[in-house]
């Protein structure tokens, strides 16, 4: 079966190496005519098919598959739309004046044959949002879904076969292996959205034909509130980052840390917001989604389990139902530091809670771990953001809200070292697809013919003139 799978996918990688250079000298209106259809389709044609398997995934609400599966999609194509003329337009560079007599420019061509490893936990948008940068930049596309969202693979993969021919962009579906086979190829880029522990070994894997990546990872994205903040807003917004799509958001808030005399009214205030967004009983609201299997499940189980051995304080949920793999907005303070909680990436409903003195302290301990792919920080003192953002490093930031530098697609959006390599969005999605490409062009007689051999005082004479000068 192995091999048989080789074959196959071997066949498919050559029908687009084949069909490369035909689909990379496409113009930017037939570009444009693409990102058109997909978008057409996701906006009317499959609308309702997206939004009942996100449902059958995760029990995901129909309003929170619009806005964070549709929408940033819908957003990326019209923005691609917009300026894709001009970042296909060479980018004139300056000339040294040593190189009279040229020009030189940097012609935007594309990567070549990609491989797009999606993840499960916004599977359109993870999925169709790079994709959108590869057309832009006139590549060839193989696009490896999840496995755990079935349902979600299953319309995408309808989409694009409806959209595309295989030998321009293909969608495999399929177990571990599919992926693991896929990687032997050799891809010209590999975009993979998942964990930094795959992510390593997509890298190690890309390294054997020198294939570049883009790795958008995740990590511990620490959320920090000082006393100057305005406390009601906080909470609130951190519960609708932490809470939508039940916490499985790579950029969600992992855990608060919080100026100590804040816990009670935070935690008040905490209560009181789930209430108002989910009800008393958020099993039974319509606006909160599902874990998406009892693997993922169970984990998050197991560390509500360690917080109640460890006697931690959990000041608000921690109940679940496993038939329906359902775990409530849960709050945790006092989790002991080697916990699974407080070292592992929580992609989950609960949110720890960790209380700090002073604003050197906080810092430090963000410091001690891996940079993650967010920080936000809840203040109104510009000293205080101003000293945690030149003190810390993540792959980005956000004050006095958060998720939302995802939307901007003038912001690059990726993380950095654990949490990431590379960029995506608007632009910077495009350029992650294209290779910069050197251009000089001679026009006259050029200056360094005047230096070729046989080498004599007057061309030593210029050469001095030259370092000395230019």
């Amino acid at each position: 079966m192995t091999q048989y799978i080789d074959n196959e996918f071997i066949s498919l990688f050559n029908r687009q190496k084949d069909n490369q250079f035909k689909i990379g000298n496409s113009t930017y209106k037939e570009r444009i005519r693409k990102l058109e259809a997909l978008k057409k389709a996701l906006e009317f044609t499959y609308k309702d098919k997206i939004r009942e398997a996100m449902y059958a995934d995760f029990k995901k609400p129909f309003l929170e598959t619009d806005l964070t599966e549709i929408y940033p999609v819908l957003s990326e194509i019209k923005f691609a739309k917009s300026n894709l003329k001009s970042w296909l337009k060479h980018q004139k560079v300056d000339t040294p004046m040593a190189l009279l007599g040229a020009s030189s420019y940097i012609k935007y061509e594309p990567k070549g044959v990609c491989l797009l490893i999606s993840p499960w936990n916004f599977p359109i948008n993870l999925t169709f949002g790079p994709l959108v940068s590869a057309i832009a930049a006139g590549n060839t596309v193989i696009i490896k879904p999840s496995e755990m969202t079935p349902n979600a693979s299953g319309v995408m993969a309808d989409i694009v076969k409806d959209l595309f021919n295989e030998n321009e962009v293909a969608l495999i579906e399929g177990e571990v292996e599919v992926s693991e086979e896929l990687l032997k190829l050799p891809f010209n880029h590999i975009f993979f959205t998942g964990s930094p522990q795959v992510g390593k070994i997509v890298m190690k894997a890309a390294s054997e034909h020198l294939t570049s990546v883009t790795l958008e990872l995740g990590g511990k994205s620490p959320t920090i509130i000082d006393d100057s903040a305005n406390l009601g807003t906080a909470v609130k917004r951190i519960i609708y980052g932490k809470f939508t799509n039940a916490g499985q958001t790579c950029i969600a808030p992992d855990y608060v840390l919080l100026k100590a005399e804040l816990k009670t009214e935070f935690t008040t205030l905490f209560k009181s917001k789930i209430a108002e967004f989910y009800s008393e009983k958020p099993e039974n609201s319509a606006s909160y989604s599902r874990i998406v299997n009892p693997k993922h499940f169970n984990r998050l189980v197991s560390y509500i389990e360690e917080a109640k051995q460890n006697k931690s304080d959990i000041t608000s949920g921690g109940r679940y139902n496993g038939d329906d793999n359902y775990i409530e907005p849960t709050l945790i303070f006092d989790m002991p530091e080697d916990s699974k909680l407080m070292n592992d990436e929580i992609f989950g409903p609960i949110l720890p809670v960790k209380t700090y003195s002073n604003i050197e302290e906080m810092v430090s301990y963000i410091n001690s771990k891996e940079k993650p792919l967010a920080l936000y920080i809840y203040s109104k003192s510009k000293k205080n953001v101003d000293f945690i953002m030149n003190n810390t490093r993540a792959g980005s930031g956000c004050v006095n809200h958060n998720l939302i530098q995802f939307l901007n697609h003038n912001l690059p959006f990726g993380g950095s070292n654990n949490s990431g390599i590379g960029k995506a969005h608007g632009f910077y999605g495009f350029e992650a697809f294209s290779n910069r490409r050197a251009m000089m062009k001679q026009h006259t007689f050029g200056a360094t013919d005047f230096l070729l051999p046989p080498y004599s005082n007057f061309k030593q004479k210029l050469v001095d003139l030259t370092l000395k000068w230019f």
